[in-house]
């Protein structure tokens, strides 16, 4: 079945990171949304010194991207924005204090790994950035 290692090639690998891309984009859709509004985390950001504009700024750096990551396009800044609040909620937010149980990061590491992944792959080939090709692949 495959003769080579190059699974670019095939359409499974093509649906697969479509598959990837939407899992990664359908969560951060959920958490910005939840975001908007809420007294709870705009209280939460307040006592740790944070504006609640800068609240809402980080909701729709979550939202945004995370609908754009599943059109496929300019998904490498979307996920490098992504990755950015990753690393953000990591180092800042949860200080890296454990890797599982109460205040674990795995879940966040996993999200910063596969928005890594977009930065450099792209969007793949099934996107509106592949069939848009006008625009120039770093953008993609």
């Amino acid at each position: 079945m495959f003769e080579t290692a190059e699974l670019r090639e095939h359409k499974l690998s093509d649906v697969v990171f479509m598959g990837l891309r939407a899992a990664v984009g359908v969560i951060f859709i959920v958490h910005g949304y939840g975001k908007f509004g809420s007294e709870g985390f705009i209280g939460w950001m307040g006592s740790m010194g944070i504006s609640p504009e800068f609240a809402m700024i980080i909701a729709a750096g979550e939202l945004v991207p995370g609908i754009l990551l599943i059109i496929g396009v300019v998904s490498r800044i979307s996920a490098a924005i992504l990755a950015a609040i990753m690393v953000g909620a990591i180092f800042v937010i949860k200080e890296a204090a454990a890797l599982t149980g109460d205040g674990g990061v795995e879940l966040d590491l996993v999200l910063l790994a596969a928005c890594l992944v977009f930065v450099v792959m792209g969007p793949g080939r099934i996107s509106l950035a592949a069939v848009i090709s006008k625009l120039p692949r770093p953008i993609h």
